[in-house]
């Protein structure tokens, strides 16, 4: 086989209809909308529209909310971490979340990982990870391991701590002048 007789696998690329080029084509003329009214012309979105009866989306009862302030933590179970051990994509003692990312464990998680007790450890590990559960702390540790959570500081916090300083820091500035 050489590079000029690569060829696509039949059917690979689909030529996109051309509407509204002639009569001969099939698509010409109204390209394929019918006849005037509101669906023939351009720039028309009617999606979810029924006709004047009350909608389905507006039927349905509203249930719920979004918490824009929950927190999104990627899960990853002991077990699927011992598999990764034993497959050889994981290798090391001590796991954070770039590791277990680099792994393909922990998928998403943009505030850190959250390590659960289900499934099987017996290999002795070192975790930095945003949240643990009991009975994973508790297998890491029977082993030897140990799971370190660093402690999350509010902004609002930081920003009094930011304030403190800045204003300490002009008072010794009045001293010394």
């Amino acid at each position: 086989m050489k590079l000029n007789e690569l060829s696509d696998n039949q059917g690979a690329r689909h030529r996109k209809i051309r509407v509204g080029r002639g009569i001969g084509s099939g698509k010409g003329k109204t390209g394929g909308r019918g006849v005037k009214g509101q669906k023939s012309r351009e720039g028309v979105s009617i999606a979810g529209f029924e006709g004047g009866q009350m909608p389905l989306h507006m039927r349905l009862p509203k249930r719920g909310f979004n918490n824009i302030f929950a927190k999104d933590y990627a899960t990853v179970n002991l077990g699927e971490i011992q598999k990764a051990i034993e497959s050889g994509k994981l290798t090391g003692t001590d796991l954070d979340h770039a590791a277990l990312k680099a792994a393909g464990l922990a998928r998403g998680g943009k505030d850190g990982v959250r390590l659960l007790g289900k499934g099987e450890l017996t290999t002795k590990l070192n975790f930095t990870v945003a949240g643990v559960s009991a009975s994973a702390r508790e297998a890491v540790e029977k082993l030897g391991g140990s799971v370190t959570v660093p402690e999350v500081v509010a902004a609002a916090d930081k920003h009094k701590a930011k304030h403190r300083t800045a204003q300490t820091a002009r008072k010794q500035a009045q001293t010394q002048a």
